[in-house]
């Protein structure tokens, strides 16, 4: 059996677009043939689930319970990846509760895949969230990720500042994921399919929908810059799955 891998994509401010590129994430992994399945801590009412339904449960992460729905069967379900799209304000905690259960010394010792992407704010205070979570990243691989669908400006980041946290963590690598033409993204939203879907203009059952080809086409070229990222970080190697025949997204 593969080794089970767990992404956990998460941030302590809220609004950074998390569960933007959770989604973006299952629908890479899908494309790539890789089974998966995702948890949303959004808990009780989750956006992830709305958009992934199939794959998705909505979990309170700070429930023993939830936790081992979660972690307990790692080894006992055929999906090979889990991601955790984790909720504002619970992302240090959350990996403190790894720590506590023994998860993260497992990852160290190879017993499972761990993959971090933080989503990092334009502030300092979201830099100042690296130092929180850099105690827990040993046996992880960690992802700084600057997301600008929310029209963010990293404009107040002064650079010797920004290395002075970044470098505290060895072998983070950053990643970035490009703005999304507001009109494709809003419609996208109306539309409650995965990014996915609605470029191949279909709606969540799998039928034939009636989206916008100009929207579409923002989509599809925005989708194919977020996976050259993930291409880029050889995602589908961390999570131990063969290359396949990706699925076109083009």
């Amino acid at each position: 059996m593969a080794k089970p891998a767990v992404v956990v994509v998460g941030a302590d401010k809220g609004g950074v677009g998390k569960t933007t590129v959770s989604r973006t994430l299952l629908d890479y992994f899908s494309a790539n043939n890789v089974p998966t399945r995702a948890f949303d801590t959004e808990s009780p009412r989750g956006t992830l689930k709305r958009f992934h339904p199939e794959i998705t449960e909505i979990v309170d992460m700070t429930t023993t319970a939830d936790q081992m729905k979660i972690f307990d069967t790692l080894n006992a379900v055929s999906p090979s990846v889990t991601v955790i799209d984790v909720r504002a304000g619970l992302l240090s905690p959350a990996l403190a509760s790894l720590r506590d259960i023994g998860f993260l010394d497992a990852a160290k010792a190879g017993q499972i895949t761990f993959a971090v992407f933080h989503i990092l704010g334009p502030s300092i205070a979201s830099l100042e969230e690296i130092a929180e979570t850099a105690g827990f990243m040993t046996g992880a691989k960690y992802f700084l990720v600057k997301n600008f669908i929310n029209d963010t400006q990293f404009f107040q980041w002064d650079q010797a500042t920004y290395n002075s946290y970044f470098h505290r963590i060895k072998d983070a690598t950053e990643l970035t994921i490009p703005k999304l033409n507001e009109m494709a993204y809003e419609q996208v939203e109306v539309s409650s399919v995965p990014f996915l879907k609605f470029v191949a203009n279909k709606g969540i059952h799998d039928e034939a929908a009636n989206y916008s080809f100009v929207l579409r086409g923002y989509v599809r070229h925005w989708l194919a810059n977020v996976w050259s990222e993930f291409d880029r970080i050889r995602l589908t190697d961390i999570v131990g799955s063969k290359p396949v025949t990706r699925n076109s997204e083009k």
